[in-house]
């Protein structure tokens, strides 16, 4: 099993593959606070994060915008006071790929920082 946190994300195109049944298996428990979930048919990971003030949220949200650009993957991200709900999917191939996974296990790392 590959460390998530260590890997780096490849450009994804239109026409690669979503992640398998198998992917899934193997990356869901190095995420154990992300869920699976389908908006529009389409599979994405998503954590809410909590945070004592909105400052501290912010801060969060700014540390995963830097992140995204760094790996050129880019998340919705929902900030507010004392919480930031991020969602990772990859808009290409409408579905998880294993970009998306990479990019959460980072973000957790960034929030136990």
């Amino acid at each position: 099993m590959s460390d998530l946190t260590k890997l780096t994300c490849i450009p994804s195109r239109q026409g690669d593959p979503v992640a398998t049944e198998a992917e899934l298996k193997e990356y869901m428990p190095q995420l154990p606070s992300w869920k699976i979930i389908e908006e529009g048919g389409i599979k994405q990971l998503e954590r809410a994060y909590k945070f004592k003030d909105f400052n501290e949220a912010l801060a969060f949200t700014n540390k995963v915008g830097e992140l995204a650009e760094a790996e050129d993957h880019h998340p919705a991200i929902k900030t507010e006071w004392g919480r930031v709900t991020v969602t990772w999917w990859t808009h290409t191939i409408k579905g998880l790929h294993r970009n998306d996974f990479i990019m959460a296990a980072k973000s957790d790392v960034i929030y136990a920082s």
